[in-house]
């Protein structure tokens, strides 16, 4: 009987990055790898409409540096900046260490696979006819130079 192996963890260094670049000792792990999680999940609920492909987080000794990469940056820098300062005083909460955070544009969005599942969700989630909202996801990704795709709903 075969094997069944994640597809994330075979790429990882190869094609894909880690989410997560830090080190710790075994007391401080779990505790860092929940704090992690904390502030994805608080992330993904506070930006849901400003289209969050990944969060990225560095630890260095005293100091987090969250990178958001959003195809939106408007949406969560606000106006004159007042959206990060009140982000980062609401993530600082979930962390008690020095806090930095970056917002990276995502360039092509159409491109970037967690983009095109949320649209093609939000699409669904308004009743939109599920096998169109696969075409226009696809022809939209193959305008971009993306050589294959596939999606499926369920």
């Amino acid at each position: 009987m075969g094997q069944k192996v994640n597809p994330l963890g075979i790429r990882l260094g190869i094609t894909r990055d880690w989410s997560s670049k830090w080190f710790a000792s075994r007391r401080q792990f779990p505790l860092l790898v929940y704090t992690d999680f904390r502030v994805r999940e608080f992330l993904k609920k506070k930006l849901t409409d400003a289209s969050v492909s990944r969060v990225l987080i560095e630890r260095a000794a005293k100091r987090v540096n969250i990178t958001i990469q959003t195809a939106r940056p408007g949406i969560v820098i606000g106006k004159k900046g007042a959206g990060v300062e009140q982000l980062k005083a609401e993530v600082q909460k979930l962390s008690k260490n020095e806090l930095f955070l970056n917002i990276v544009e995502v360039k092509k969005p159409e491109a970037n696979a967690t983009l095109i599942s949320e649209s093609v969700a939000a699409q669904l989630e308004k009743r939109v006819a599920f096998r169109r909202a696969m075409k226009k996801a696809m022809t939209a990704a193959f305008k971009q130079g993306i050589k294959g795709i596939k999606i499926r709903c369920s």
